[in-house]
C-alpha cells in the first residue's frame, strides 16, 4: 500500500509574531471596561498610573469616524480628566503604562546593546488637548532610560512613530520578569521632569525622566487621551500593524 503525502498549507505564509506587545490594538479587557482607579484595570496588559486629578479609564469603542477604525481597531484605550487640578502641579502625573517580559526581548533578535541595531515603536493617538507629549522607556534589568517627544494638534488622530537603537548599557534578563516598559506620559509635574536630553539612553534619574510640559491635560476639564495600535518590532521602520 502506498502513502500519500499532504503538503500543509496551513503555514505557507507564516511570518510570526513581530509585535513584541500583547493585546496593542486594545481589544482584550478583561477585568471590565471602565474603571476610576489606577493599576490594571481595564484593557488587559496596559495600566493607569496618576496621582492628582480624578480620572476614568476605559477601553473605548471607536467609530467610523475615527482615523484607526479603517485600519481594523475597533478599541482604544481612553484616559478621561473628570475632576482637574491646578496646574503645573509639581507632584501630579499621569501614565499609560507597558512592560513586556524581560524573555521577549532578549529572544526578540534585536541585538540591544549595539548602537547600529533598532527597534520600532509605533502606535496612534488622539489627545484633545494639543502639544509635545512624551515616552518613556526604562530597562528595568538595568539602570538606563530613555525619552522621546512627539506632538500632537488637537481633536486629531496622529500615527506616532519612533525609532530607538540599543545601547551597550542595557540588560535583559531571560526570564519572565519586567523588563522593558514603556511609559506613555500624559503630563509629568516637576518633580519627574527637567532639562532632559531626549533620545539618548541614560542613567534613570526619577526627578528628570522628560522635559518640562508646557501643557497640562490634568487642569483640564473633561480632556480625553486614547491610544491603539500599539506595536514594538524589530528593525529601523514601521510596518502595517500586526493584527
Amino acid at each position: 500500500m502506498s502513502l500519500i503525502k499532504v503538503k500543509s498549507r496551513g503555514t505557507d505564509n507564516v511570518s510570526g509574531r513581530k509585535n513584541l506587545i500583547i493585546n496593542g490594538d486594545m481589544k482584550v479587557a478583561q477585568r471590565g471596561t471602565s474603571s476610576t482607579g489606577s493599576g490594571y484595570q481595564t484593557v488587559d496588559r496596559f495600566k493607569t498610573n496618576f496621582s492628582g486629578p480624578a480620572v476614568t479609564t476605559t477601553q473605548h469603542t471607536l467609530s467610523t469616524s475615527d482615523t484607526p477604525y479603517s485600519l481594523g481597531f475597533r478599541s482604544s484605550y481612553q484616559v478621561h480628566i473628570t475632576d482637574p487640578q491646578t496646574p503645573d502641579a509639581a507632584t501630579d502625573y499621569a501614565e499609560i503604562a507597558y512592560r513586556t517580559e524581560a524573555q521577549d526581548i532578549a529572544n526578540s533578535g534585536w541585538n540591544y546593546t549595539s548602537a547600529s541595531s533598532n527597534v520600532t515603536i509605533s502606535f496612534w493617538v488622539l489627545s484633545t488637548v494639543a502639544g509635545t507629549y512624551s515616552v518613556y522607556l526604562r530597562d528595568l534589568d538595568g539602570t538606563y532610560g530613555y525619552s522621546f517627544d512627539y506632538t500632537v494638534t488637537a481633536n486629531t488622530w496622529k500615527k506616532v512613530t519612533h525609532t530607538v537603537p540599543g545601547n551597550a548599557n542595557l540588560v535583559f534578563n531571560n526570564d519572565n520578569g519586567p523588563g522593558l516598559v514603556m511609559y506613555i506620559t500624559l503630563y509629568y509635574g516637576t518633580n519627574y521632569t527637567g532639562t532632559k536630553t531626549d533620545e539618548a539612553w541614560l542613567s534613570h534619574v526619577s526627578a528628570n525622566q522628560v522635559g518640562d510640559y508646557a501643557q497640562n491635560i490634568l487642569a483640564t476639564d473633561e480632556a480625553k487621551f486614547e491610544i491603539t495600535g500599539l506595536q514594538l518590532e524589530v528593525g529601523d521602520s514601521a510596518s502595517d500593524f500586526e493584527h
